[in-house]
């Protein structure tokens, strides 16, 4: 693994090369992952960074910073958007790069970030939330990462009978407020649902699904950037969603859901997604292009 000092729009980080992949992890906020590229393209970054975007808070300017993120679900103003101003602890161990949170005393929470290269291409990124408070708290960990914008996100919807004839409903959709289902960015397919990301548009949208198989993707200029994930028993949040994509003229987000956990103090819970970047060149939101490309690679 090779090392450097870097930056990107101004934040400082440090980018690790592995393997077919370059990490780059901030070093003065998060826990964030700033920057992600395959070897091929090592100046193509396809996360999103966003310097001056957030909302302001009491206590103070929340920054989304962009890229890759940990929050616990369900979202709740303030807890979602407790700061994090404040330079990281990066531990590496041989292969393993662990960036530690500082505690957020509030919400009675500390979270890391652990970076693991895998022998067959890609990485294990894994999410720990900690309970470091006096008594029990309930949470999911919840993985937000911005893309890059000019692409779409792929949502996979694949029928999954729950009784032997097929009588009984077997996916379902969740839509936000502000979400109108008839907007153009959504498409709505035979076992997927695509998310396009559009500079011209600003107003927002975000949809969310039990995804079929488990996996979310985004394909932006000849790339797709691939989050896969494990099921686990429990109650998933936002009415039962393990993928969930937010959009609007700024930015997208690929998002997964871990299930519901009631942690008692000293307690932590894990969530793990597997990172590969796939070149594919030409990719359109549609299920046959998703097919004949990411199909034997993905719907296992």
């Amino acid at each position: 693994m090779n090392i450097e000092d870097s930056e990107v729009s101004g934040f400082k980080m440090k980018l690790f090369s592995l393997d077919d992949m370059a990490i780059g992890v901030a070093t003065d906020i998060g826990p964030r992952i700033l920057y992600v590229a395959s070897r091929r393209r090592p100046r193509f970054n396809l996360f999103g960074v966003l310097p001056d975007a957030g909302i302001a808070m009491a206590d103070g300017f929340w920054r989304i910073y962009g890229g890759h993120r940990l929050w616990s679900s369900p979202e709740a103003k303030p807890r979602s958007y407790s700061m994090d101003d404040k330079p990281v602890r990066i531990v590496v161990e041989e292969d393993r790069i662990m960036v530690n949170g500082n505690p957020e005393i509030q919400n009675s929470t500390q979270k890391k970030i652990t970076i693991e290269p895998l022998s067959d291409a890609g990485v294990r990124v894994i999410h720990d939330i900690k309970n470091i408070g006096r008594w029990p708290i309930e949470l999911g960990c919840w993985a937000l990462t911005v893309m890059r914008k000019n692409g779409f996100a792929v949502m996979p919807l694949k029928p999954a009978k729950v009784d032997e004839e097929g009588l009984l409903p077997d996916r379902h959709i969740s839509l936000w407020p502000y979400t109108d289902p008839s907007d153009v960015r959504l498409t709505f397919a035979n076992g997927y649902v695509f998310v396009k990301q559009d500079p011209q548009i600003p107003k927002p949208v975000k949809i969310g699904a039990m995804a079929n198989p488990a996996w979310t993707a985004y394909w932006v200029d000849g790339t797709v950037f691939v989050k896969e994930f494990s099921m686990e028993e429990g109650e998933y949040p936002d009415f039962g969603c393990s993928v969930e994509v937010y959009t609007n003229a700024a930015m997208l987000e690929l998002e997964t859901v871990g299930p519901m956990r009631r942690l008692q103090p000293s307690e932590s819970v894990q969530h793990t997604e597997i990172w590969r970047i796939l070149e594919v060149e030409e990719l359109t939101p549609e299920p046959e292009s998703v097919e004949q490309k990411l199909g034997t690679t993905l719907n296992k």
